[in-house]
């Protein structure tokens, strides 16, 4: 419940901060910075570093990648028939195509599932949905940046995104203990990544741009809420036998736009309105879908 009250807090504050002198425009754009660089990679530091990876590893981690290839897939076609602009597209792919697993995530697998799943959801999260934005996700940003492909200026691209160095660094020193002390900072220096990423996006968030985005803003939460989950049942029902599993990959999928995605969008200026569309109110419908989903498992429809 506390996570859902800070989700309500940092909105509001978002939005009263829009309107007060002291806070100018280029708000959204220091906290990003702020994110990105300090909040972000003290989280992939912690976690990827703790994290026990083994061969159960493989089902949940799997997802992410499936539903941003699909949301590649399924936002290129309408790009080629000219529906949208590329910008659109790529905007609609990091938004759509990877989800909410950590901060929205957890707490509604805890309650769903109970505590049991939430050792799928870390993988799901850290080792598919994180590894699929740091690299196919930069890799996407960069081109709708840059309007053109150049192997050497994507490369340079995604050296630039420091969470990638913290990734490396977590892998390389796995078998080394982090003292207790670092690891306390690091954690609560990445606590800072879900309150000033929603304030930021509360910031940037405003209502009257559906009217040009809305027919977009319809497609992308239509993907992420309902069309991603429809494609990951029938491609992981085989794992029906092993409930728990089974169902933390569905709910998974299920939840809404992933916060860090939609923050280096807007940081990127690629359809920023619309992205900031995606998360702010992608999330508030995701807890009635995802809540759907959760008496449609108990009463054995699916």
């Amino acid at each position: 419940m506390e996570n859902f009250l800070l989700l309500g807090i940092c909105f509001a504050l978002g939005l009263l901060f829009r309107k007060l002198p002291q806070f100018p425009e280029s708000t959204p754009k220091v906290l990003n910075g702020f994110i990105l660089y300090v909040s972000l990679p003290s989280l992939v530091l912690y976690h990827v570093h703790e994290l026990k990876i083994g061969v159960s590893a493989i089902l949940p981690t799997s997802m992410p990648w499936l539903v941003f290839g699909f949301a590649l897939l399924f936002f290129f076609i309408f790009y080629k028939l000219k529906l949208m602009s590329f910008s659109t597209m790529v905007c609609l792919v990091l938004t759509a195509g990877l989800g909410n697993t950590s901060f929205v995530g957890f707490p509604l697998l805890e309650a769903y599932l109970g505590k049991e799943s939430l050792g799928y959801g870390i993988l799901s999260d850290q080792l598919g949905t994180f590894m699929v934005l740091s690299f196919p996700g930069i890799i996407l940003a960069s081109i709708a940046m840059d309007g053109k492909w150049n192997f050497l200026t994507l490369v340079k691209r995604v050296l630039r995104f420091a969470p990638v160095y913290a990734l490396l660094f977590a892998l390389i020193t796995r078998q080394i203990e982090y003292p207790e002390e670092f690891k306390i900072v690091l954690l609560r220096l990445g606590d800072t990544l879900t309150p000033l990423a929603l304030v930021s996006v509360g910031f940037m968030l405003d209502l009257r741009t559906i009217a040009g985005h809305g027919k977009y803003l319809v497609l992308g939460l239509g993907f992420k809420l309902v069309l991603a989950p429809i494609l990951v049942y029938y491609v992981y029902s085989p794992l029906k036998d092993d409930g728990l599993l089974f169902q933390t990959i569905l709910f998974e999928s299920a939840m809404a736009p992933m916060v860090t995605s939609t923050v280096i969008t807007i940081e990127k200026n690629i359809s920023p309105h619309l992205a900031s569309l995606m998360l702010g109110i992608g999330i508030p419908v995701s807890f009635l879908t995802t809540y759907i989903l959760n008496l449609l498992i108990k009463g054995n429809f699916i």
